[in-house]
């Protein structure tokens, strides 16, 4: 099994090459969907260390950027792994950063492990309005709307998405979750969404209660 400890330090340290070479490593060793979320784990807490050097200023957005690449790069490489049992998709997800907000780095991790959750991902992008998210869930009809925004202003853009959904008459087939630092318990109550989540593991976990 893997030093997860060391993984997380390396992660930290942005060392793509080492971080890559343990994982590649351990998919190689057939392990079991509990080991692989393991990692997954270790590897996410790798970022909030990153996130901290950010906060002290010992890193920066670039690092930042290249950090989200990195676990992405991770992610893709356990996907073999990481189980989706099934080919079966676990449900679909409607996903977006919300008008005003050009933030995308949460929202690719959180897209990159639902998808290898099973989950089928439409991902709208970035400074969506909430007429792109209505379109979207009328196509497809998802089972989950994830809205992401990392400015405060993305609160007020989400509320305004939550109501134009309410509007179309769509609130009531779709769950909705929003993620990104400015939310908390009670913006997510005044927003109207399901759930709220900083943490996109925890954010899959709620997605996969949801489709049971």
């Amino acid at each position: 099994m893997v030093d997860l400890k060391a993984l997380t330090a390396s992660v930290g340290e942005l060392d793509e090459e080492k971080v890559l070479e343990v994982l590649n490593g351990f998919v190689a060793s057939n392990p079991s969907e509990e080991d692989a979320q393991k990692v997954v784990a270790a590897c996410q807490s790798g970022m909030a260390i990153v996130g901290d050097l950010y906060e002290k200023g010992e890193y920066f957005v670039g690092d930042l950027i290249f950090a989200g690449e990195l676990l992405t790069n991770a992610i893709n490489t356990l996907k073999p792994v990481l189980g989706s049992g099934s080919t079966a998709s676990a449900g679909s997800i409607v996903l977006g950063t919300v008008a005003g907000d050009l933030h995308d780095i949460g929202k690719n991790i959180f897209k990159s492990m639902c998808e290898a959750a099973g989950f089928t991902v439409y991902d709208l992008g970035i400074d969506q309005p909430a007429s792109a998210f209505i379109d979207k869930i009328k196509e497809v009809k998802p089972k989950v709307v994830g809205m992401s925004g990392v400015l405060t202003l993305a609160l007020e853009a989400m509320k305004d998405t939550v109501d134009a959904i309410k509007e179309a008459g769509l609130r009531d087939s779709v769950k909705i979750i929003i993620g990104g630092n400015p939310v908390t318990k009670e913006a997510c109550a005044q927003i109207g969404a399901d759930a709220f989540t900083t943490n996109a593991a925890e954010g899959v976990k709620i997605c996969q209660g949801w489709v049971k």
